[in-house]
């Protein structure tokens, strides 16, 4: 059976470092061996910046693959035109279990992410910079690059910008835009049953430009080695590299950098991949499967994977070898993605669960009729879902069907493919959906009565930390609902009865007018 994937699995680069560059020399770039390792950046006009990125044809690296100029200059211009300050988010929720490399991005290259992110929020005039993370190790490493740069928590007259982290449960539809989105604006982090583009109407209503952090890492990559040098590397219609995350049957799970335009069966044999997978899926759990021939043929980058059927996505990519049964451990995701539903409508409350359990009918014997009738609710669940998950699980199902069809006709005509389900695709480990889920209470200590005995930071770790001073230093975010316990046995064991939970309300960033148009084209 695969284990979960670690916080951040091991890194890898064919050719030449971009993204990773610093990697051989520290776990973890802080400021200045980040400023040591890249140089300094200087500032953009919006004009400038989304020029930039048309002209390196930056996507967004977080799976829908929208192009990023395209969306600055909407957020710019809608920003101006209503006389608002827009807000930059940074989106560095994971929750799908096959992705890792935003997580990888900000443990280990923090300060790259934010370069790319400030570098957006100087141009479009924002004030506002939000990071949404989804785990313990990724928001330690956020809220100390926020610290090294001196950049407060809350609006400030002295401060151009102020940034606070957002918090958002180990879910597959925590990261989607529209949750993101609600769970800064202090809701729970799901999609809330409408489509609205954050450029229009984001956190607080104001225009939100937000991507994830791979796009903006690449954004910082190019500004500071310009268009011409980063289309060096990588295909003339793809430049640059991506950051793709290995696991499936490979012997441990990782992230590698890689060059657009590179074969992708050299990328998942140095994994240490089977040399003829019987299958590949890409783009992670809302994507499509290549077969073995299609394996043969790909390189990495969109256009290659989308010709063959497949999808680069978020990045993941998941061989799985001759051994195993292939509609047995798409049935262990099918069942997966049906536990994630948000129950908002018929779609993912009610398809997603029968459409796992007709692919447990096919596999159990049912024959011909429990085939189509799996086919008829792929169908049925497609296009009608109040977000995109039930249509990105439709997807893997569809194409779990369309791919593997020897197998496909052995299970219904037959007896089945006589091989087991090995478990090589990685689910999270029972109990961890509670994980990062933030109740809505969060620690405060009254000090005028805390006397420094420090038992709350010994029960709760995790929460509180002991200052200088020797008093605690409760951390400023919610407490997550796996924590609630914890944190409530330190307040009934605070000798001075200093300690207390609060109930904490929906907080909006400050969006001041502003006098200015956002978007100047007459400069640059």
């Amino acid at each position: 059976m695969n284990a979960p994937l670690p916080d951040v699995p091991e890194v890898r680069v064919v050719g030449l470092p971009r993204l990773t560059s610093g990697f051989d020399l520290a776990e973890r770039l802080d400021r200045a061996l980040h400023l040591k390792v890249h140089g300094p950046l200087g500032t953009l006009t919006a004009e400038r910046l989304a020029r930039l990125a048309e002209d390196i044809s930056l996507r967004g690296r977080g799976g829908a693959g929208f192009p990023f100029g395209r969306k600055l200059r909407a957020v710019a211009e809608t920003a101006a035109r209503r006389g608002v300050r827009p807000v930059v988010v940074i989106n560095g929720s994971e929750g799908e279990p096959a992705c890792r490399k935003d997580t990888v991005l900000l443990n280990r290259a923090p300060h790259l992410v934010l370069d790319g992110a400030l570098l957006s929020a100087e141009a479009v005039g924002a004030r506002t910079l939000i990071v949404a993370v989804t785990r313990d190790s990724t928001e330690a490493s956020v809220r100390a690059a926020l610290a090294e740069r001196g950049l407060p928590r809350r609006p400030s007259r002295r401060a151009a910008l102020h940034a606070r982290v957002v918090r958002t449960p180990e879910r597959m539809v925590s990261g989607e835009a529209s949750a993101v989105v609600r769970a800064a604006d202090g809701g729970p982090a799901l999609p809330p049953g409408r489509r609205e583009r954050a450029s229009d109407s984001g956190v607080g209503g104001a225009p939100t430009l937000l991507s994830n952090a791979e796009t903006y890492a690449q954004l910082a990559v190019a500004a500071r080695i310009g268009a011409r040098g980063y289309c060096h590397t990588g295909l003339d219609t793809e430049p640059g590299t991506v950051l793709l995350t290995l696991s499936g049957a490979v012997p441990r799970p990782m992230v590698v950098e890689v060059p657009t335009g590179v074969p992708l069966r050299y990328v998942i044999q140095a994994a240490g991949a089977p040399p003829l997978p019987q299958g590949v899926l890409t783009g992670g759990y809302h994507g499509s499967w290549i077969d073995t021939a299609g394996t043969a043929d790909a390189v990495v980058s969109r256009a290659s994977l989308a010709a063959l059927g497949g999808t680069l996505g978020a990045g993941a990519i998941l061989p799985i070898g001759p051994g195993t049964c292939p509609l047995g451990e798409a049935l262990r995701v099918a069942e997966w993605l049906a536990s994630e539903s948000t129950g908002q409508c018929g779609p993912c409350r009610l398809g997603l669960p029968a459409a796992a359990s007709g692919l447990s009918d096919v596999l159990n014997g049912g024959g011909p009729a429990a085939l189509e009738a799996l086919r008829e609710v792929t169908r049925t669940v497609k296009g009608r879902g109040a977000c995109k998950h039930p249509d990105g699980s439709a997807r893997f199902l569809a194409s779990t069907l369309s791919t593997f069809t020897d197998d496909l006709a052995a299970h219904v005509l037959g007896g089945g493919c006589g091989r087991r389900t090995a478990g090589v695709l990685p689910i999270p480990a029972p109990g961890d959906e509670q994980r990062g889920v933030p109740s809505g209470r969060r620690l405060a200590v009254d000090w005028t009565l805390c006397q420094g005995h420090g038992l709350c930071a010994d029960i709760a770790p995790e929460l509180i930390g002991m200052g200088s001073d020797g008093y605690p230093a409760p951390a400023e975010v919610m407490v997550p609902v796996h924590l609630q316990g914890r944190a409530e046995l330190a307040v009934r064991r605070c000798p001075a009865l200093a300690l207390r939970m609060e109930q904490t309300p929906p907080e909006h960033p400050a969006l001041p007018s502003v006098g200015r148009k956002a978007l100047d084209r007459g400069r640059g």
